[in-house]
């Protein structure tokens, strides 16, 4: 499949698409493939994240925000597990879809590789490059080093395989990784430590036994406000915000409990089934949009997470009754 993708984007005008808020995975896999293939274009119909637009900023990387999908033979789709991430009507174009979440089924009809094994969606780009003649640039290989940096909470959550690869691009692009490192590592702003600050202050949590699950409001940073709980204490943390009648929800989940089976992307898209909304993600980070109560979401979220608790704690009582 890999090498049929290949070949495919040798071909036409196209438009790599990248989800709403892109993140540094979902930029540097759209750039690497821009450089790559000919006649490829970078879009973001639903803008990027802080770190990604200071990425993008620092290596002069062109995204056209609002992208004329009709103008192109063919969209690329990366880092999405499903059409309703891309803010974009994909109903009248072709797509070709590469990605590493949990599958869903809305690529089943096109040419698409989904490779679960890869921690980032640029593990998985590379793969592709391997198969051409592309060498790899100091600029390709920092904007795909941060995508992997990134997707894998600074190596928290990253495996052997990933860590081969990385080794790999920063000898192939001549980088290293102090250079990587200092344009992802952003210095955090005052509205974002507020935001911190004030999520921890509207925070309520749960516990059962030696686990903790958190969930708090905030209109902006969700994602920081999470990584603050997570860090003050909390073994998952869910942060929403709620903007009319749309809502936002960002999630993570400390190492120990994904090595126990918990799966932060795999119940967000199953909540999704319940509210009509959009989630999916990592094991340990995830997210979760739709239409509705931002309180009613949180809660649907933190019973799922008191379900899992419930059942490791059982699982170890068990374990030493016997």
């Amino acid at each position: 499949m890999i090498e049929k993708i290949a070949a495919k984007l040798s071909t036409g005008k196209k438009i790599v698409l990248m989800h709403g808020n892109a993140d540094p995975d979902a930029l540097g896999s759209a750039y690497a493939l821009s450089q790559c293939f000919p006649d490829t274009y970078i879009g973001a119909p639903g803008g990027m994240d802080r770190v990604a637009k200071a990425v993008a900023n620092k290596l002069s990387i062109e995204v056209i925000e609002n992208p004329d999908i009709s103008e192109y033979d063919y969209a690329v789709i990366v880092d999405c597990s499903s059409r309703d991430q891309v803010s974009a009507d994909l109903s009248e174009i072709e797509c070709v879809a590469i990605d590493h979440h949990a599958v869903s089924g809305d690529w089943d009809e096109c040419l698409s590789i989904c490779n679960e094994n890869r921690k980032s969606c640029a593990e998985v780009i590379l793969d592709i490059l391997k198969c051409t003649d592309f060498k790899i640039d100091e600029k390709t290989g920092m904007a795909l080093a941060a995508g992997m940096i990134t997707d894998s909470g600074h190596f928290k959550f990253a495996d052997s395989m990933m860590m081969r690869s990385f080794a790999d691009l920063l000898d192939e692009a001549g980088i290293e990784m102090k250079d990587v490192i200092s344009i992802t590592d952003l210095k955090q702003d005052v509205s974002e430590r507020v935001s911190q600050l004030k999520g921890m202050q509207n925070m309520k949590f749960e516990r059962i036994g030696d686990y903790i699950a958190a969930v708090s409001q905030r209109s902006s940073h969700e994602g920081s406000v999470c990584k603050a709980i997570i860090n003050a204490g909390a073994d998952i943390a869910f942060v929403g915000s709620q903007r009319k009648d749309e809502f936002r929800i960002s999630a993570r989940a400390k190492q120990d409990l994904v090595q126990k089976g918990f799966h932060l992307g795999k119940i967000l898209n199953d909540v999704t089934g319940e509210t009509n909304g959009v989630g999916g993600g990592h094991a340990g980070a995830a997210g979760l949009t739709g239409k509705g109560d931002i309180e009613a979401h949180l809660n649907i979220c933190m019973s799922r997470s008191l379900d899992f608790f419930r059942f490791i704690t059982s699982e170890g009582e068990n374990k030493c009754k016997r």
